[in-house]
């Protein structure tokens, strides 16, 4: 099915949407480390990654303004770079979930680690954790982990429903 002009514009709207957020959580990222001083861990690293990833998605899909089935392929890439998002964020939620006694050790910074190890020990060494990652720092009640856990999950839920919902007699945005 081909979109109507009205749809694809609408299309285009939300993609755009979808990658300003992105783009407004990454600047908050950086304002709390250059500005507040809190220094990222190396998940808290691997998560902008992510946002960045899924933000480039949206903005491709704006600048594209996809046509029949390519709103789809758009859908499925929110899906897998907000997935990705969800787990590594949600793995970061668990590392300060555990009890103090059963934190990882502290490991080197991810620098060191990508300068040092192959790129998959490298992943593999941030996803098991360090203590750094552990510490909790609450913005607005919650660590912050939490807060970009459900920034995913909203962002990735909206970008597949904007792309990949029918458009036949749907009124949206």
């Amino acid at each position: 099915m081909t979109l109507s002009w009205i749809d694809r514009r609408r299309l285009r709207i939300a993609n755009l949407l979808g990658f300003l957020v992105c783009a407004a959580l990454i600047a908050g990222a950086y304002y709390m480390e250059f500005v507040v001083g809190l220094e990222p861990c190396p998940l808290c690293m691997l998560q902008r990654v992510a946002l960045a990833g899924l933000g480039l998605v949206f903005l491709l899909a704006f600048l594209h303004g996809p046509r029949a089935w390519g709103r789809h392929v758009y859908g499925v890439l929110v899906l897998l770079t907000a997935g990705v998002g969800t787990a590594v964020a949600g793995r970061h939620v668990w590392l300060q979930s555990l009890p103090p006694e059963e934190v990882p050790a502290c490991g080197p910074g991810l620098d060191y680690m990508l300068d040092t190890f192959p790129l998959t020990q490298t992943l593999r060494m941030v996803l098991e954790g360090s203590g750094e990652c552990a510490e909790v720092h609450l913005a607005f009640g919650l660590s912050i982990p939490i807060w970009t856990l459900g920034a995913f999950i909203v962002i990735g839920l909206f970008g597949i429903w904007a792309n990949m919902k029918p458009r036949e007699r749907a009124i949206w945005l």
